[in-house]
């Protein structure tokens, strides 16, 4: 019988997926983080996902490498521009370069397979369907789909498990996101956003990633923690 009380949660050490931690662990879930190296050029984040999933008290902390030849194509993995200083109309329009083949179909296949190992039936990750830069794997309908498929394809599912695949955040803002972090006292100086940083580690401050978190600390009426470049 699965314990209901844990949760794998999908962590990249940004600001969503850490104030989905905190928002399982408010709703009373054990945390088992999940993070991925897929030979992102923002490779700090990982870092990132560690200082969380140390802060927040994660009961473990995996961090999985992928094979980075499965995810050619992408401003994030291979040597092509990530756009900069794009309008929020921009931003909305059509899907960006920084789109990553698959990726959070292949990051949830891999939690569900950590969850049906552990007895776990909840899965946590941190799309959002009004910021989310036109990727296609954070809408409510592809969260519905895996889900569907999670419970289909499974034994745990077959035998009456029934999987959930919880999204806090899909239908809040990115102020939003940020007023309920704080909210949940979450550090987000500990959080790493952008998808072009410098080696030292510091946020472009230009990128669509930066862009969004900006604004949204702007319109949350709150500061921005992270240094960006001047």
């Amino acid at each position: 019988m699965a314990d209901n009380r844990r949760a794998i949660v999908l962590l990249s050490g940004g600001l969503d997926s850490t104030t989905t931690f905190a928002i399982a662990k408010q709703q009373g879930f054990l945390v088992y983080a999940l993070s991925f190296d897929y030979g992102q050029r923002h490779a700090t984040e990982i870092e990132a996902a560690r200082r969380v999933a140390a802060k927040l008290g994660a009961a473990e902390h995996r961090v999985l490498t992928l094979d980075d030849a499965v995810f050619s194509g992408s401003a994030l993995t291979d040597h092509v521009d990530v756009p900069k200083l794009r309008s929020d109309k921009e931003i909305a329009a059509g899907i960006p370069v920084t789109y990553v083949p698959a990726r959070n179909t292949i990051f949830l296949a891999h939690a569900l397979a950590w969850a049906e190992a552990l007895a776990i039936t909840d899965i946590f990750i941190g799309v959002n369907a009004l910021d989310y830069s036109g990727y296609p794997d954070c809408r409510p309908e592809f969260i519905s789909a895996f889900e569907n498929m999670a419970n289909l394809g499974t034994k745990a599912g077959v035998e009456g498990g029934r999987f959930t695949i919880h999204t806090p955040l899909i239908s809040l803002s990115k102020a939003e996101i940020i007023r309920r972090a704080y909210d949940l006292g979450v550090d987000l100086s500990l959080t790493h956003s952008c998808y072009d940083p410098l080696p030292d580690g510091r946020a472009c401050g230009q990128c669509d990633a930066c862009q969004l978190r900006k604004k949204g600390f702007r319109e949350a009426g709150l500061t921005d923690p992270l240094d960006y470049v001047k």
